[in-house]
């Protein structure tokens, strides 16, 4: 069972999310939080898979909420997703680099939510289509002349491929047809360049690829 937090300043929107999560097979909601800091104490007492975090909430917000509860030891099975009707790109890059696994707005598909919870649950990431082409453009403009990324020639020829692979937006299921190898073996692969890269999981990886500048929006390098 995929246990589910979620974390909206409207009560409406949270009733609406946890009518969506307990009805589906498999997920349930452990707690709720309307604010910041009420998401940051019930995710830490509950330790669920998953939080669905808003970024607007009075007082702390769910960036700077993200940035404590990932960055807390006890939470490290914890993986946030941001949800929210604000989709500017710094929203999205700063999501991202305080830790979040996935940044999705508020009008996606039902369907894809829920998807959203269990790739995040399964210690990957997701990001709405247009957020993320978004957002790696803008990554890729800001550091086009970015020093080196360290760790990046620590990287083998077959992580660096896989690397490149997922800032395009594959799956290790395609990503495994590409290169001809299992997904549990492109797993491997893209867990050990999270660790060299100093990625948290997948979402900040594809960050990484641009910023190091071993791909960019329509060329690789």
């Amino acid at each position: 069972m995929i246990r589910v937090v979620l974390a909206d300043d409207q009560q409406l929107v949270r009733a609406g999310l946890r009518a969506l999560v307990d009805a589906e097979p498999g997920l349930t909601v452990v707690g709720e939080a309307a604010t910041g800091d009420e998401a940051v104490a019930v995710t830490l007492e509950m330790l669920p898979d998953v939080v669905l975090m808003d970024i607007r909430m009075p007082g702390l917000d769910g960036l700077e909420a993200t940035r404590r509860i990932v960055s807390d030891p006890r939470a490290g099975g914890v993986h946030v997703v941001v949800v929210t009707t604000f989709e500017l790109d710094e929203y999205v890059a700063d999501a991202i680099r305080h830790g979040a696994s996935g940044f999705l707005v508020k009008d996606t598909e039902p369907a894809e939510l829920l998807r959203a919870v269990l790739v995040a649950a399964a210690g990957e990431a997701l990001l709405s289509p247009t957020v993320t082409r978004r957002l790696l453009e803008r990554v890729a403009r800001a550091t086009r002349d970015a020093p080196p990324l360290p760790g990046l020639d620590d990287l083998t020829g077959r992580e660096r491929e896989v690397v490149v692979l997922v800032g395009e937006g594959l799956s290790n299921d395609e990503i495994g047809e590409r290169l001809f190898l299992s997904p549990l073996t492109v797993k491997t692969h893209v867990l050990r360049a999270c660790g060299k890269l100093g990625a948290r999981d997948r979402a900040q990886l594809v960050v990484a690829a641009y910023e190091s500048g071993i791909v960019r929006p329509g060329w690789a390098v």
